[in-house]
């Protein structure tokens, strides 16, 4: 039989009514024929709860029984998944990380998956088992012990399942009906995208995009896993959803298409900094060590021996990164005059594959958000995308100015 992975996320599996309205679903792909794989989250809400539980019983906990606690709530939702397949008259059984087993890392609460044997899962499909209700999230470390992947981890679940077991699609069922060309709650103009290529996917997804976990993306992109993201509270059809997949398979598109924004950056300037070889690692090394998670670099030109450096970062990494370069002022690893953070920007960024072969791109953002009186503090440039940092007052008008500008309302 043909394989199909379904993943369902902590809003489609928030109650008992969703676990149904989900397995209703699981149902129809069973009668179409397919052995399916389904992955499940955390009821909604429910990560949260135990996450806070750790932090109130231990500040400084072991992260091995954070694993332990924080991967439990997809134990629950994979047993009643099955138990309401079972009612339906559909063979199915749930399955926890260790029992697959998805092996990973030994990095607890960040863990990545190293290898998925199929062996087990196969030979209960050879024996009649028509679902296999995967827990997502977790997985089995060298040493025995329970790992988790991460916020967001059940995609990556999906994707890397998908993957090893040759399926078909691979279906992420979420709250949003698929990839839109910007936020709809931002830009009414927005439009459904019906295909996008992995690599604007996985640009989207690392600059704020919610709808896919960055190394989801990336394992599809990888093993070529055909992604289709669609909504659990829309009825399916042949048009549901967004499909992931490869460049090829789009025979045209706008030269842009999606603008996305992140509202919860920040930017950190290092003034007079002594311009030598190495001061970039010098600064940059502190910061990786104390995992402060840097994305847009600038540096001045140098006058007198001396330049500024200035970075982005996530607004709740600001006190880490300021931690990490006083203690390498104080150790003479640098010497600066000043460290300024300022908290009060976004990030918006256009992003389109078309970009390789068009011209103009970057002139007509700078000219909109120009023409807006947005002012750029910051600009980054990729093959496939352009980033500009702006004052976070103005991030919805950039948005919608150059959602318009691009006319991403209609179809390439």
């Amino acid at each position: 039989m043909p394989t199909l992975v379904m993943k369902f996320g902590g809003t489609s599996v928030a109650n008992l009514d969703r676990i149904a309205r989900a397995a209703k679903r699981v149902a129809v792909e069973v009668a179409n024929g397919y052995d399916v794989i389904v992955i499940v989250s955390a009821m909604s809400g429910k990560t949260n709860e135990l996450v806070g539980w750790v932090n109130d019983t231990s500040q400084f906990y072991d992260a091995r029984e954070y694993d332990a606690i924080v991967s439990s709530g997809e134990n629950v939702t994979a047993g009643l998944m099955a138990l309401r397949l079972q009612e339906m008259d559909i063979p199915a059984r749930s399955w926890q990380g260790w029992q697959v087993p998805v092996m990973t890392t030994s990095t607890h609460s960040s863990a990545r998956i190293e290898d998925i044997p199929t062996e087990n899962i196969n030979a209960k499909f050879g024996e009649g088992m028509k679902v296999a209700v995967v827990a997502g999230f977790q997985g089995l470390s060298p040493e025995g012990r329970i790992t988790t992947l991460g916020r967001g981890g059940s995609d990556t679940t999906a994707v890397a399942f998908a993957a090893a077991f040759g399926a078909e699609r691979c279906d992420i069922y979420t709250d949003v009906d698929g990839v839109y060309t910007t936020d709809p709650r931002i830009a009414n103009k927005a439009r459904k995208l019906d295909k996008i290529a992995f690599e604007e996917m996985l640009e989207l997804a690392s600059l704020g995009a919610k709808v896919l976990q960055t190394r989801s993306v990336e394992l599809a992109m990888r093993y070529k896993v055909r992604l289709r993201v669609l909504s659990s509270f829309e009825e399916p059809s042949d048009s549901a959803g967004t499909l992931v997949c490869d460049e090829e398979e789009i025979m045209e598109s706008n030269v842009v298409v999606s603008v996305a924004y992140s509202r919860d950056e920040a930017k950190m300037t290092l003034i007079s900094v002594a311009d030598r070889p190495g001061i970039a690692a010098a600064i940059f090394g502190p910061l990786s060590d104390a995992g402060v998670n840097v994305d847009m670099i600038v540096q001045n030109i140098s006058e007198e021996g001396r330049t500024d450096m200035t970075f982005s970062c996530p607004t709740d990494q600001v006190k880490r990164a300021e931690k990490a370069m006083q203690a390498a002022k104080d150790s003479g690893e640098i010497n600066y005059h000043d460290l300024v953070a300022d908290e009060g920007v976004a990030k918006v960024s256009v992003v389109g594959i078309g970009m390789r072969s068009h011209t103009g791109v970057a002139a007509t953002m700078f000219r909109v958000l120009s023409a807006e009186g947005v002012n750029i503090k910051v600009i980054t440039t990729s093959e496939i995308k352009i980033s500009v940092l702006i004052d976070r007052k103005y991030m919805e008008l950039a948005v919608q100015a150059l959602h318009d500008a691009f006319e991403l309302e209609k179809a390439g």
